[in-house]
This record gives C-alpha cells, structure tokens and sequence, in this order.
C-alpha cells in the first residue's frame, strides 16, 4: 500500500456495514461497523507497537452500503472492510450486486486493500470469480477451532485458530494466486489472502460471547435452529477465541509492503 510501511500518519479503514444487528448489540455498538472499530483498536493496542500501528492512528469511517447504498471515494481510504451479513452473498438483491461490482473494482485497483469476514469474505469470492452457495454439511456456529495451512500459521502467528462461527455458505475453492489460510471438516474455504491485496475469513473475529448468544437465541426463536443445535451452539458461545488475534493480522497486512 505504498507509503503504509513507512508509518503514516493515519491507516484509513472504510468499514462497510452489510447488515443490522439484532437489538442487544446495536444498543451497544451502533452497528457492526461499531464493534468493528472497537476490535482493531483492541488489536492496535495488543499489537503494542507505536512504531508499526497505534490506536491514534486509526482513522475508521463507517458506511452503510446495504439500505443507504453510500460508499467511500477510493482516494480518501487505504482499506475497506465488508462485515458479516444474514444476506446470501450469492444472491442478485442491487445493492450485493453494486457490492460485488465495488470489489471487482478493488480487485483491479493499485493500493486500496480489501479485507472480507463472513458475507464479506464469501463477497470477495464471489467477485474474484468463485462459487459461493449453500453448504451440504450444514451450519458452522459458534467457537469452532480451524486448522491453518502454512500460510494462515504465518499470518496468524498461530498453530490452530478459534474463531466464533455463524453460516451456512461457504466459498467453493480458490481463485488463482489467491492463498488458503485454513479450513475445518464443514468448510474447505476459511480464509484468503493475496499479498498487498486482499485477506478474508469465514469466521466473525468481531463477534463475542453476547452477540453470539443473541443471534443464536433470535435463530431459535424463530425456528432455524433446532432445539438440539440451539443447544450445542450455546455450549461453546463461550469458549475462548481469536477474534483480537485475527484483527492483529488484518492490521499487519494493512501494514505489510
């Protein structure tokens, strides 16, 4: 990204918002841009390195690209980060068309870097050329341990990945030159990455044991998930995860020359 390396004042981050929360977690956050904000200024402050990326530096702006359709000018960022979404990443709704059309439009672009969590990461598939669509095996929900390719241990600094989980969809396959970072019995896709271009996963860095909870209860509620798997969900909402960890990797990639 150019000058990134070389500290600059500020890494602007446009994060787009794909979807509302539910109740719960937009009375704290706003919106999942909200929370967004929150986890990569804890991830600037485990990083703690003034010298590679501090929180003063982080110039984050948030944009409703779903009911509102608004967009940033590509010279005022250095990033864009797509969140997760109830949406079908595949399906032709406009405003996942334009989406798909903005990130194609990333793909070909000489600095902006692109980041994808979830529908997110399932959109970058989708707009490099991948099938995305509903998996055979079913859902991935809550903390799920994900096995890293060499790739993925690098990035992360990991050996094995926890991560909290919430699909149905997956990415089938790769794009060329476009790296695997990990994957899980359910999901062969778990994460991407292209040096200087793009890096994505299938699970939610940003979700927690709350929101979590409160989506799980929400699917229940309404009949998606089964008493059984509404159970089952719940027994690991609270189990440790990654999320920060995997926000230290966005950030160094964002960082990386």
């Amino acid at each position: 990204m150019g000058s990134l390396g070389t500290a600059p004042k500020k890494l602007r981050i446009a994060v787009l918002d794909c979807d509302t929360p539910l109740e719960q977690t937009k009375s704290i956050y706003g919106s999942y841009s909200g929370r967004f904000e929150v986890l990569l200024r804890q991830a600037a402050e485990a990083l703690n390195d003034p010298d590679l990326i501090s929180t003063d530096r982080l110039d984050i702006t948030k944009w409703d690209v779903e009911k509102q359709e608004n967009y940033p000018a590509l010279e005022d960022i250095d990033a864009v980060l797509l969140t997760g979404s109830k949406a079908n990443a595949f399906d032709n709704h406009p405003w996942i068309v334009k989406l798909v059309d903005f990130i194609k439009q990333l793909l070909q672009h000489d600095r902006v870097r692109i980041i994808g969590v979830c529908f997110g990461h399932q959109i970058v598939g989708r707009a490099l050329g991948i099938k995305v669509d509903r998996s055979s095996a079913g859902w991935e929900t809550a903390v799920t341990p994900v096995q890293l390719t060499g790739k993925g241990k690098d990035l992360f600094k990991l050996d094995k990945l926890m991560i909290q989980q919430m699909h149905k969809d997956i990415v089938y396959g790769f794009a060329d030159g476009v790296e695997q970072l990990g994957f899980t019995e359910k999901c062969e896709n778990q994460g991407m990455y292209k040096k200087g271009k793009l890096i994505t996963v299938q699970g939610h860095p940003e979700f927690d044991e709350q929101i979590i909870r409160e989506i799980v209860e929400s699917r229940h509620n309404s009949g998606i998930f089964t008493d059984e798997w509404y159970k089952e969900c719940l027994g690991h909402a609270a189990d440790k995860h990654d999320g920060v960890v995997v926000a230290q990797a966005f950030l160094r990639f964002l960082l990386e020359e």
